[in-house]
């Protein structure tokens, strides 16, 4: 029910009137703030320590913004910052940001007095008479009952989540660069391996036919060389496969249409240097972005929980217009004067609905509850990944060490192996398989390195490792989580 008062009523009106006008706003603007939704207490369950910290003891801790230099990579770090320029996701996160943040810095003029004019035409129910309307209209909505706190939290949780969205495409981003490119070069090293083992499965089978051939061969024994020349070479198209794919991926991720010549140009993959985690388990809650949008959606909901309440109180507010009219059927002058002003209060009594309003608001409250539940299980989600990378780390580590003493120990066997076919004590058959013994050992070696390189990537994507946003997106992004919902609540 709305119900506006003109100015003459108020002028009007007795003193003991004035004095029940005030009372009744002071009642109101008590009600307003015991209408205002306290924000819940999220208690994230972080443990007191990690379990399985690894990195060098003596290195300096690693930047959480720049990780990826640990590798020592010119060309890699090239590759993360033309990525972090021209990517097309990363483009399409900051755009979106910019559309929210332009939308949450105008939130609140809803509660700002508003002008606007109108023109409208009016006709006598008799159709003697027509006239053309036209005038201002003046409004002022006083966002009491919390809908003024609730508005800036909606706007505000808007804002954090698309923040997080863009703060989560750039270490998705520079996490699939660094891989992609550990999977180009490893795939580079492991086709120049199978090379080696297919020479030294030719040599062997062209041997085996000479020898074949003198008889000295038995039956069978070339067609076995020759079996696995063929298997040699039906090896090589794994990694050549992997290299066009990674290239390829790179490409997108550059936001360009083909990769460059110089990717397919064999290098050496990048091995991860010295490096350590010195954060504690809960600065995951200032880094990781699900961690961030999951609060987020709990400032968000509260707000939303705020507007459904308020909406059960009256909307209260003030209003003005100013009106003239005009007799479009006849030509004679008018002299008197026309205009029509109005001031007063504006009062939007909720009255029966069937219960609609406060349905609405049980629902929003259920809705903050499963909100406050999925940060929980964020903040959870983000302590199994970070701990699963750590072991994994770990493993990885270790299983690179032991194919490294492996690949050495057969080196200095192959060494012997050469020594001793230089002094025809042993078949140069016997060195081709030394060779691919200590080929296939350094193919070992080489996906070792690639998969604990791969797990150093997935730790500080589990720890929402980033570089920073630029000047003209930093200002939007949350310093720390639980610092927008303070801002909100005050």
């Amino acid at each position: 029910m709305r119900l506006p008062f003109p100015r003459q009523a108020i002028r009007s009106n007795p003193p003991g009137n004035r004095l029940a006008v005030g009372l009744l706003a002071g009642l109101l603007v008590g009600l307003t703030g015991c209408a205002t939704t306290p924000l819940p207490q999220l208690a994230p369950p972080l443990p007191a320590q990690w379990q399985h910290l690894a990195g060098s003891a003596t290195a300096k801790p690693t930047d959480l913004h720049g990780w990826w230099h640990a590798f020592a990579d010119p060309q890699l770090d090239a590759l993360v910052a033309r990525a972090l320029a021209n990517n097309l996701d990363l483009a399409q996160a900051v755009q979106r940001l910019l559309a929210v943040r332009t939308l949450q810095r105008r939130a609140h003029v809803r509660y700002l007095p508003a002008l606007r004019a109108n023109t409208s035409q009016a006709i006598d129910p008799d159709a003697s008479a027509s006239f053309l309307v036209a005038g201002f209209d003046a409004s002022w909505e006083l966002g009491w009952f919390g809908r003024r706190i609730g508005t800036r939290r909606a706007a505000q949780g808007e804002l954090d989540a698309s923040a997080a969205d863009l703060r989560a495409a750039r270490v998705t981003l520079v996490a699939e660069v660094v891989r992609e490119w550990i999977d180009l070069r490893t795939a580079q090293q492991q086709e120049q391996l199978l090379l080696q083992v297919n020479a030294a499965r030719q040599r062997q089978w062209q041997t085996q036919q000479a020898r074949e051939r003198l008889q000295l061969a038995a039956a069978g024994t070339t067609a076995q060389a020759q079996a696995a020349y063929a298997q040699s070479a039906a090896a090589l198209a794994a990694p050549r496969q992997a290299i066009i794919t990674s290239a390829q991926q790179l490409a997108v991720l550059l936001g360009q249409n083909q990769p460059d010549p110089a990717w397919l140009q064999p290098g050496a993959p990048p091995e991860l240097g010295t490096w350590t985690v010195a954060n504690a388990p809960a600065d995951l809650l200032r880094t990781r972005p699900e961690i961030a949008r999951a609060e987020a959606e709990v400032l968000r909901s509260a707000g939303e929980l705020g507007l459904a309440r308020a909406d059960q109180y009256p909307s209260i507010g003030l209003g003005a217009s100013l009106l003239w009219a005009t007799d479009l059927n006849n030509n004679r002058k008018n002299t008197v004067n026309n205009g029509i002003v109005s001031l007063g209060p504006v009062v939007d009594i909720p009255l029966f609905d069937w219960g609609m309003r406060i349905a609405a608001a049980h629902a929003k409250g259920h809705e903050l509850q499963a909100s406050v539940l999925a940060y929980r299980q964020a903040v959870l989600q983000g302590v199994a990944e970070v701990e699963t990378a750590l072991g994994s780390l770990q493993q990885q580590q270790q299983r690179e060490r032991h194919d490294q003493t492996a690949w050495q120990a057969l080196q200095r066997a192959d060494q012997a192996m050469q020594t001793r076919v230089r002094l025809h004590l042993d078949s140069p058959s016997d060195l081709a398989e030394s060779q691919v013994a200590m080929a296939q050992a350094a193919l070992e070696l080489a996906d070792a390195r690639a998969a604990h390189g791969l797990a150093y990537v997935a730790l500080f994507k589990a720890l929402g490792g980033a570089p920073l946003p630029s000047p003209s997106v930093a200002a939007t992004t949350p310093a720390a989580p639980s610092a927008a919902i303070g801002q909100a609540h005050r």
